[in-house]
C-alpha cells in the first residue's frame, strides 16, 4: 500500500486564522489573509513584535482548538481506504503543541491511529510515496512526490505540483493507481 503523509499546519488545521487573530487581537491590527499574498506574517509584523508572535505559539491553548481546513475530514477518511496515511507535523519546532496536537488529531482524524503521528523537527526523515505540505522547503528535501498546498504565504512558489483545496488532494489522488 502507497504511504502519504499529510502536515499539519495550514494543510489540515487553519492555524494561520489563529495567529491572525491573536496577533489583530494583541496589536489592535486588522491583518487580512489577502495582505499576506506571497508572505507570511513574521515577515510583515515589524520587529518589535516578532517575540510575541512566537509567543502565540508557545501558549498551551494555541494548537488546542484550531479550526479545520474545509474538507480535510472527509478526503483523509477516504484516502485512508486506499493509502496508508501519515500525519506529519514539525511539533518539535513548538514543543508546547505536542499534547494540544495530539488531542487535536484524536478530535476531528479518529480514524487515524495515533502510531500514525510523526512529530519531527525535520521532514527529510520522511519516508513515504507522497507528502502533503504547505512549506516548499519541506517538499524539496522530501525524495517522494510533494504535493505543495496553497497558502498566503506560498502564492508566489513555483515548480512544485499544487493543490489548491481538499477537493483538488481528493481529485489528485483519485487518479492515483493503487
Amino acid at each position: 500500500m502507497q504511504r502519504i503523509c499529510v502536515d499539519m499546519d495550514e494543510v489540515m488545521a487553519d492555524t494561520l486564522y489563529e495567529h491572525l487573530r491573536r496577533y489583530n487581537e494583541a496589536f489592535d491590527e486588522a491583518v487580512t489573509v489577502d495582505d499576506l499574498a506571497g508572505k507570511g506574517l513574521w515577515e510583515i509584523a515589524p520587529l518589535d513584535r516578532q517575540q510575541q508572535l512566537r509567543a502565540f505559539l508557545d501558549a498551551q491553548d494555541f494548537f488546542e482548538d484550531l479550526p479545520l481546513m474545509p474538507g480535510a475530514q472527509e478526503v483523509l477518511k477516504q484516502l485512508t481506504t486506499r493509502f496508508d496515511v501519515f500525519i506529519a507535523t514539525q511539533a518539535m519546532t513548538v514543543p508546547n503543541s505536542l499534547g494540544p496536537k495530539y488531542r487535536w488529531l484524536q478530535r476531528y482524524f479518529p480514524y487515524i491511529p495515533p502510531t500514525n503521528y510523526v512529530f519531527c523537527g525535520n521532514k527529510c526523515i520522511l519516508r513515504a510515496d507522497y507528502l502533503i505540505d504547505d512549506l516548499p522547503r519541506n517538499l524539496l528535501r522530501f525524495e517522494g512526490k510533494g504535493l505543495l498546498y496553497t497558502a498566503p504565504h506560498n502564492l508566489t512558489a513555483t515548480g512544485f505540483t499544487r493543490v489548491n483545496d481538499w477537493q483538488d488532494v481528493a481529485d489528485y489522488f483519485a487518479a492515483v493507481k493503487d
